[in-house]
């Protein structure tokens, strides 16, 4: 299975661009050393073209971005100093999430170990999102001609409202998000579907929640393509999170949405998305099984 990366390893950012950061560094740490973990293929990521990037953004935002334009204000809503560190970072992020889909394409499943960044909206980010990996890199796949019809699977405990905002027109890309009802981002916009869910909602309800989603996602959308937003932030622990999953329950929500992907034999790009535990081991804990359910479901996917 080929695993794409970008970390601050590779981009060195300033300490106050640590959180949230940070774990994506310690992932790739966590699977460079496992010497039982089947053989994967890692790759650094390459950086996206200003073609890729317009697929999903305002030209205006991005040149600011890129040039270290943006007012304190948008720095603000973003969550993260400029620098041109990042920039380059996230250039690279989205790349991994193109190249992963691509990969997909090929071999039925890869993987982005970062990515996810679904907050971020046609002309501003937010919420410690830049760039829409995940529209950028479907309309990338589009535009080549390879497929048109792409589901945006998200579990990420906050609303992918980003993605829903920039895909609400647009009938060839189906926006799903199971996230918590009381939690960021506090104003939402409306996915193709939404499962919002109470504070402290556990392993049990949260599963069965995401199973009849899946289903109503089959009955509604012929997909062709998957981006899977694996969020280790429903965790019980998370600062953020505000629902109660444990580490089982979160394995087992992978295991549930790669199941379906690869029984309906779709193509899926897995994405990291957001993790925030209070214990940063626990997000690269959450975030190894997520790469480990995926490489074991590889080896019998095609």
């Amino acid at each position: 299975m080929k695993i794409f990366f970008c970390d601050p390893f590779d981009f060195p950012l300033p300490a106050d661009h640590r959180f949230p950061l940070e774990k994506y560094a310690l992932l790739r740490r966590r699977i460079m050393a496992d010497r039982w973990l089947p053989p994967v293929d890692l790759q650094l990521a390459r950086s996206a073209t200003e073609a890729e990037l317009l697929h999903g953004h305002d030209r205006q935002y991005l040149e600011r971005f890129l040039d270290g334009r943006l007012s304190a204000r948008e720095i603000r809503r973003i969550g993260l100093p400029w620098s041109a560190a990042l920039v380059q970072r996230t250039l690279h992020s989205v790349g991994a999430t193109i190249q992963a889909s691509r990969a997909a394409l090929e071999d039925g499943i890869a993987v982005s170990l970062s990515g996810g960044t679904h907050h971020a909206f046609h002309d501003r980010g937010e919420g410690f999102c830049l760039l829409n990996d995940s529209v950028i890199a479907a309309r990338a796949l589009q535009n080549d001609g390879t497929i048109q019809r792409v589901a945006v699977i998200d579990g990420d405990v906050h609303q992918g409202n980003g993605t829903a905002a920039l895909c609400g027109d647009d009938p060839s890309i189906y926006t799903f998000s199971i996230h918590g009802k009381n939690n960021f981002p506090f104003h939402k916009e409306k996915s193709n579907q939404d499962i919002e869910l109470e504070d402290g909602t556990e392993d049990r309800t949260y599963l069965e929640a995401l199973k009849e989603g899946l289903r109503q996602v089959s009955q509604a959308f012929a997909a062709r393509f998957v981006f899977y937003l694996a969020g280790a932030d429903p965790y019980r622990q998370d600062e953020y999170g505000r629902l109660a999953l444990t580490k089982a329950g979160l394995s087992e929500r992978d295991r549930l949405v790669l199941q379906w992907c690869r029984d309906a034999r779709l193509p899926v790009a897995v994405t990291m998305a957001g993790g925030y535990a209070k214990n940063i081991a626990d997000t690269v804990d959450i975030q190894y099984e997520t790469v480990k359910t995926a490489n074991a479901m590889a080896a019998e996917w095609i």
